[in-house]
């Protein structure tokens, strides 16, 4: 019998989008048991276990491999482990602190500033939100859906200012998700 995830298809990096091609890969390498070897190294144990071990890394390594454009193969080509393949994507495409620091607060800045545009629709405008926050998140931040909830709720656009005083009233926005809060919209 095949794996469950043998259909999966790899998405493919081509220099931009970074922090979401990081997000699908890493779930893909999560759903084949994959992940946390690619995250620490080949552990060291006898030789059944570092044999087992390094094969799983050859896994991991060929869908990272499959998952970049001919164009930037080139740059994780001398890598010898997943590990090293992953490491030197994230650092040339995402940064070292110093550069997510940065990011970020470009990110923070992009979350506080945005407003639903008059004419809007509710789902392209929640896309946008949580497209932010998704980056925010790839870089290490975490966002409450609490705050996700707040943002929406005073950013609407005037069409919605009935809505808002009875969504607040009659929900617990500590216990409220984001897609209920849309589904209310």
């Amino acid at each position: 019998m095949s794996e469950p995830t043998a259909n999966t298809s790899i998405p493919v990096f081509k220099g931009d989008g970074y922090e979401h091609w990081n997000i699908r890969m890493k779930t893909i390498l999560m759903s084949k048991d994959l992940w946390e070897l690619v995250e620490t190294g080949v552990p060291k144990g006898n030789a059944n276990q570092l044999r087992e071990a390094k094969k799983k890394d050859a896994k991991a390594m060929a869908l990272i491999q499959q998952g970049v454009a001919d164009q930037l193969f080139s740059r994780i080509a001398g890598a010898s482990t997943a590990k090293e393949t992953w490491d030197t994507l994230r650092i040339e495409f995402q940064g070292d602190s110093q550069v997510k620091s940065v990011k970020l607060q470009g990110l923070r800045r992009d979350f506080e500033n945005l407003k639903m545009k008059n004419g809007e629709m509710i789902g392209d405008y929640f896309s946008r939100v949580m497209s932010i926050v998704s980056q925010q998140q790839a870089y290490g931040k975490a966002v409450t859906d609490q705050k996700i909830l707040e943002k929406v709720l005073r950013s609407l656009s005037p069409k919605f200012d009935y809505v808002v005083p009875s969504i607040e009233v009659s929900s617990d926005l500590s216990t409220l998700t984001p897609v209920k809060l849309m589904g209310s919209l």
